[in-house]
């Protein structure tokens, strides 16, 4: 649990670092159409209504430019993952037989892996200009849900969320390919 609060304080921490270090020069003033950015960006990803969902409830959205909307996407992804850590932390409190709880610890090593690597990687790629990594992140954000969810064969307390995890990380990921 110390390890999980010292991960949770990192990247809280490398999440206030970034959003300092992106330069004034990069944000665009509002424009009214500045709205069709977002929607026709949606429209190039594999969930439209998703997209939208999560882009237009971010209040900087209106007025980022395609690497900023893929860094929105990006936090979703990490606040999925923290989601996702305490439903799981939480049933292995509850205990289970000892299949759940193995499936279990395999998923906290896949989210967790999911916080300090792919997001991390999604991140440091968007704010270099390597968007092909920040792809990649994302692509191995989805894929962590899946693998998680096969973690269960079949009996997984964890659908909801790994299909959640899944659904924005390609989304994201789409969003990114945008800038290749």
């Amino acid at each position: 649990m110390a390890n999980l609060k010292a991960v949770i304080l990192c990247l809280f921490l490398e999440a206030i670092v970034v959003m300092n270090t992106i330069p004034g020069n990069e944000c665009r003033s509002f424009h009214p159409n500045d709205e069709s950015l977002i929607e026709s960006t949606c429209k190039k990803t594999p969930n439209y209504n998703l997209c939208l969902q999560y882009l237009k409830a971010s209040p900087g959205s209106s007025t980022a430019d395609v690497r900023g909307l893929a860094l929105i996407m990006v936090n979703v992804i990490k606040a999925k993952a923290y989601d996702t850590l305490k439903i799981i932390h939480d049933l292995q409190k509850k205990g289970g037989g000892p299949k759940q709880q193995e499936a279990l610890s395999s998923c906290a090593s896949k989210y967790n892996t999911v916080l300090v690597a792919d997001v991390a990687q999604a991140t440091e790629a968007l704010l270099k200009g390597n968007p092909k990594f920040a792809e990649n992140g994302a692509n191995d954000a989805a894929n962590e849900a899946t693998y998680c969810e096969s973690d269960f064969s079949g009996n997984s307390p964890l659908t909801k969320q790994n299909n959640a995890m899944h659904d924005v990380a390609a989304v994201t990921a789409a969003i990114v390919r945008l800038l290749l």
